[in-house]
């Protein structure tokens, strides 16, 4: 329908008395709006004439035309804002995984990144973009990263893989999306651990109707229990190599037993590799995948942790028996994943650079890991217990006594010390209740201590409730 005056004014009457445009404000000259329209100038030119002489509008001649400065609008109580209530615990994890501060969870030593090689790759891929690379991106990803990943997975993680199997993604969710996406039917029983990764829970629990829970003890997910409560089940989401978030590993007998289970009984395992690189105390243990002679676990890996949360790339390896589901339903709800970024990626390791930065990660994670294990001996010596394993980018600290790790945690997080409370991370009434602090960020011993001492006095008083 084409557009006249009335139109035009009724639009901008109801914006200016609605407070969208502001008194001063520049509104578009008539050459510019008339052709936005496509409409005759005298068209715009009536709308604005009618305006100026409400005064709603002035002409200021080479200034152009402006919403009238003198012009007063009587403000109306604008109806409240709408504050997120529906989930609280949720929105709480939000505010302390995006919020800045300490001891934040998850997030690699930024202040040892390579910076300056990263900007060398990156201009270099800037210059060499060529015009196919500016259309749309490969659906399954850039093909020298697919490539690279799969080299990456042979040598350090024991997968046997190709490229055909990689499929480049936009994140842990978009992996667990595309997964159930492809393969799972309505109704499908999925069990995940308990406890678990909380983001990677709002998901299922939003997404999966038959969702269960399995307890994950000192040797990992209690596979018994498993193979009792939900032998039935179609899906069964872990972290073997570093349990998210009890650091834990899944002993080799449970491996083995799992994987047997799903080669009998036609199911999946969906494995997220969480901080499986950074184990310090031995070598880098194999993925769960590198067992699965039966081609039955779906590999989830990320650069978030490796290289940087920013850069929103993971991966996954797909069964070479559900290449097709995966590509077809990738069609209707993926779009590919930047080819720039893919290009600085794929440079990145193909060039050696990701292998020197995560054996330099290893050596400076244990290190910071000890000034925080330190640290809490020295200001809190007799209210937490901490089981050290292996490897990973954080630390559990139990509490001794009590269940009060949520008004604990909230304590802390006033004082921009970032820690999540465990017992929030479980699913039953069973639950261990501590905080999960990460190390990662954390420069000297006596950074450490002082952070904590932030939080001494409070502490002591609360454990006096």
């Amino acid at each position: 329908m084409k557009t006249g005056y009335r139109d035009i004014y009724a639009r901008y009457r109801h914006n200016i008395l609605s407070g969208v445009l502001k008194p001063g404000d520049k509104v578009p000259s008539v050459r510019v709006l008339a052709d936005e329209l496509e409409v005759a100038r005298k068209t715009v030119e009536t709308a604005y004439a009618i305006l100026v002489g409400e005064g709603f509008l002035v002409s200021q001649g080479a200034k152009g035309t402006r919403v009238n400065p003198d012009l007063r609008i009587s403000e109306k109580a604008e109806p409240p804002a709408q504050t997120w209530t529906a989930d609280t615990q949720l929105k709480s994890m939000v505010d302390v995984r995006d919020q800045e501060g300490y001891l934040r969870l998850g997030i690699p030593a930024l202040d040892a990144f390579p910076y300056k090689k990263w900007l060398l790759l990156s201009g270099k891929a800037v210059r060499a973009m060529s015009a196919a690379e500016m259309t749309n991106p490969p659906l399954m990803g850039y093909p020298p990263l697919r490539e690279a990943i799969a080299r990456y997975l042979t040598i350090s993680r024991g997968l046997t893989c190709t490229a055909e199997q990689i499929y480049i993604t936009g994140g842990y969710r978009n992996n667990l999306t595309l997964i159930l996406s492809a393969l799972a039917r309505r109704g499908d029983k999925v069990v995940t651990e308990n406890p678990g990764y909380i983001f990677g829970q709002q998901l299922l629990k939003r997404s999966v109707e038959n969702l269960h829970y399995a307890p994950v003890d000192k040797q990992g997910l209690n596979v018994d229990y498993l193979l009792k409560n939900h032998a039935d089940a179609r899906f069964v989401c872990i972290t073997p190599s570093h349990h998210s978030p009890l650091a834990v590993t899944l002993s080799l007998p449970r491996k083995r037993q799992l994987l047997e289970w799903a080669a009998a009984n036609n199911a999946w395992i969906i494995e997220d590799d969480y901080d499986g690189e950074f184990h310090y105390t031995r070598k880098v243990l194999p993925a769960l995948k590198s067992l699965d002679i039966e081609d039955r676990v779906i590999y989830m890996g990320t650069f978030s942790k490796t290289v940087m949360p920013a850069l929103r790339i993971s991966y996954l390896v797909m069964p070479r028996s559900t290449l097709n589901a995966f590509h077809e339903t990738g069609e209707i709800i993926e779009s590919g994943q930047p080819v720039l970024t893919q290009k600085i990626v794929a440079s990145f390791l193909n060039e050696g650079h990701f292998f020197r930065h995560l054996k330099k990660m290893r050596a400076l994670y244990q290190q910071r890991r000890q000034r925080v294990l330190d640290a809490l001996h020295q200001v809190f010596p007799d209210l937490f217990d901490v089981e050290v394993n292996d490897g990973g980018m954080h630390i559990i600290a139990f509490l001794r006594h009590g269940t009060g790790d949520v008004h604990l945690a909230q304590i802390w997080q006033k004082k921009q010390l970032k820690v999540s409370p465990l017992s929030e991370w479980y699913n039953s009434s069973e639950k261990r209740y501590g905080l999960i602090i990460g190390y990662t960020n954390i420069h000297s011993s006596e950074e450490a201590v002082a952070l904590l001492q932030r939080v001494a006095k409070e502490t002591r008083e609360w454990l006096k409730t």
